[in-house]
């Protein structure tokens, strides 16, 4: 792959931490316009080159870092109907007020491979022992120009702080369908395998049919798809599991179908990009029916990305450090049962890169940021690529920076390398971490968020820009 440089053309600074940048064309308006939805709650439009306040949900959202000002929680996903222009409908997804809880276990969980009970841990007194609440909400612009929620369509009581999904929600331009996605519900080594659980909700990316009406506006607050209503169930496919953390999916025209870029977050080791065409997704009522039946589903062609007993492409490793040497460390397969039990019918990485690396002209990553597929001109050596952000580089420090990348589908589902993407944006003594991707509605344009800091309750040191060449 041929390196390419780019320039980062600053359009909103001061915001809180952007989690979600997309476009789209509003009720009555003729321009394609740039939406910028923040982690505390804020959405906002660019309109004659300035930011306007399109809603505004802080008092909503529950209070974020509250322990050391990181955190995963807050404003998750937002996504406009395809039909936005007409309908005036769009959807969010975020962690709710005053819904904190203890958490579901009290101390940090580590696997043990000598300590079997370590492997198989269960979420007991889910109603008590939980961290918070998410929804997912369906909003519409009023004949006024107001926003007004509409119904809720989903109460997820999620276990743990992080992996809740960021820039979660999507419309697949495939089934019209709204796509969410959960995360395996946080801690590290996902202790509950909830990501393998065909009926626990986390861990999965989601179809839902917004089109079909549940007659229930305020559904209950579950965990598990057997939980909710049967007309809600209805509503609901599963795409995929094996999900530890992820972005919202990137769909990329080819002909007469679409290819699915999605990258997972890795745990210690390497951080992957997963491509794929073709897929058969479960209906929520066949895998209810198949539980409550105690019958085997078949689910060949259905997607698995192989969490916990894969991360990417790699056995799940536990890292220990070498005594011997501390520039080294040993790695041992953390959930060795899964790791066999999965190895033949999960979905392998298009692409990967590693948190330990040394070849050149490659990066040590921390947390992949946002996956978005490219179709346009202006950029020539990314046109028809997926681009790629990771959090901040590990050689970058004392100034922070962040990483972006892309590579290319190959043919057969081959895996193919990836390259740095050079910026020669001066940022000077700030930090830069690189916390979203987005693109607008024809993917001819890419805009890259940028915050100055790890914590959310350091306020107002949000950037985005557009990568141009």
């Amino acid at each position: 792959m041929i390196k390419v440089k780019v320039g980062l053309r600053p359009i909103a600074t001061m915001l809180n931490l952007p989690t979600v940048i997309k476009t789209a064309i509003l009720p009555g308006d003729s321009i394609e316009r740039l939406f910028i939805a923040t982690q505390v709650g804020e959405i906002f439009n660019l309109r004659n080159g300035g930011l306007k306040t399109f809603l505004d949900i802080r008092p909503r959202i529950l209070k974020l870092g509250a322990s050391g000002g990181y955190d995963e929680r807050g404003f998750l996903g937002l996504a406009f109907h395809p039909k936005f222009y007409y309908n005036g409908l769009f959807y969010l997804h975020y962690s709710v007020a005053e819904t904190q809880g203890p958490g579901a276990l009290p101390d940090s969980f580590q696997p043990d491979p000598c300590q079997p009970k370590t492997l198989n841990v269960r979420w007991e007194n889910r109603e008590t022992q939980y961290d918070h609440i998410d929804t997912v909400e369906e909003w519409r612009i009023k004949s006024n120009g107001q926003p007004q929620k509409r119904r809720t369509l989903l109460n997820l009581r999620r276990p743990f702080m992080n992996h809740n999904g960021f820039n979660s929600l999507a419309f697949s331009p495939e089934t019209g369908r709204l796509v969410l996605i959960t995360g395996d519900g946080g801690s590290g080594y996902d202790p509950f395998n909830l990501s393998q659980d065909d009926l626990e909700i986390a861990g999965k990316i989601i179809e839902i049919d917004v089109g079909k009406n549940t007659s229930n506006s305020n559904p209950p607050v579950v965990t598990r798809f057997n939980e909710l209503p049967t007309a809600i169930q209805e509503t609901l496919t599963v795409l995929a599991k094996g999900v530890r953390n992820m972005p919202s999916l990137s769909f990329q025209r080819f002909h007469n179908q679409y290819i699915k870029y999605a990258g997972n977050v890795g745990q210690d080791l390497v951080e992957s990009i997963f491509s794929f065409i073709h897929y058969k997704p479960i209906s929520v009522t066949q895998l209810v029916q198949a539980f409550s039946m105690k019958s085997k589903l078949q689910q060949e062609g259905f997607i698995n990305f192989g969490w916990r007993g894969w991360e990417g492409d790699f056995p799940t490793p536990i890292m220990g450090a070498c005594s011997a040497n501390p520039t080294m460390n040993q790695k041992t397969i953390a959930f060795y049962n899964e790791t066999v039990a999965l190895s033949a019918n999960r979905l392998r990485p298009l692409t990967s890169y590693f948190h330990q690396e040394t070849r050149p002209d490659k990066f040590r990553g921390t947390s992949l940021t946002g996956v978005q597929a490219y179709m346009g001109n202006s950029i020539p050596g990314l046109s028809g690529s997926v681009v790629f952000t990771d959090f901040v580089r590990r050689e970058s420090h004392p100034q922070v920076r962040g990483a972006l990348a892309y590579t290319f589908l190959k043919q057969y589902g081959k895996q193919n390398d990836y390259s740095l993407i050079e910026t020669d944006y001066d940022f000077g003594s700030k930090s830069a971490y690189f916390v979203n991707l987005g693109t607008n509605l024809d993917q001819s344009r890419l805009y890259l968020g940028v915050y100055g800091s790890s914590r959310v309750t350091d306020y107002n040191q949000g950037s985005v820009f557009e990568i141009i060449p």
